[in-house]
């Protein structure tokens, strides 16, 4: 099995898949998740080809662009791999990180866990802080028509996995329902360190947010 050659026709299919993605979850955020998780994956004791696999292929099909069907984006990532003649260990590994990566509300338990998906998890929420985290929640914001900030509907921090799904809250509401939630659910220490870096720049940009808001 050529590791390297896999690896690259991965990119390949993500880049073609996600061609016309939403510009928060494209292949540029594929491609960030990738390298974050590859970063992290040099402190830890993990498989690195699982990391990469399951980085390039957590978003293949995310369930918000496939009217919530969660199963679509564990059957692209088997067929593609199957189709690179790849164990079904390896095949079970990735669609159980892809099937468990996301927040979901944040309230969910994990049915599976991994050291190959902490890596990846740590990544993919890394990406939803820090400079690009708030670039990517407006531009979603944007993408469904949501307005940016309307200080008459307040943040709900109790929303179930569907409720989470569905809302159509301002976009300044998701910062409070997801993004600064980030930095407590990391699991790795280096995960962990990126994040508080991150989550102090939203803190930053919210206090200019405000005041800027109110006409100073």
């Amino acid at each position: 099995m050529n590791k390297l050659s896999i690896i690259e026709k991965t990119i390949e299919f993500v880049k073609s898949t996600l061609a016309d993605a939403e510009g928060g979850h494209d292949w540029w955020h594929v491609y960030r998740v990738w390298k974050a998780a590859k970063h992290i994956a040099q402190f830890e004791d993990v498989d690195m080809f699982i990391v990469e696999l399951g980085a390039l292929l957590h978003d293949i099909a995310d369930s918000k662009f496939h009217d919530g069907n969660e199963e679509i984006g564990p059957k692209k990532a088997r067929e593609f791999l199957l189709l690179e003649g790849l164990s079904d260990e390896i095949i079970s590994h990735v669609q159980n990180i892809i099937n468990n990566i996301s927040f979901k509300g944040g309230k969910l338990p994990q049915k599976f866990k991994s050291p190959e998906l902490d890596v990846i998890q740590d990544a993919d929420r890394l990406d939803a802080l820090g400079a690009i985290g708030i670039a990517r929640a407006f531009n979603y914001g944007g993408h469904k028509g949501r307005t940016i900030y309307n200080p008459e509907i307040t943040p709900d921090l109790n929303m179930s996995k569907e409720q989470y799904k569905k809302g159509d809250a301002p976009t300044l509401n998701h910062f409070y329902e997801k993004l600064l939630l980030l930095k407590d659910r990391m699991n790795t220490n280096t995960g962990k360190k990126l994040a508080n870096e991150r989550h102090e720049f939203i803190l930053a940009y919210l206090v200019q947010f405000y005041k800027e808001w109110d006409g100073g």
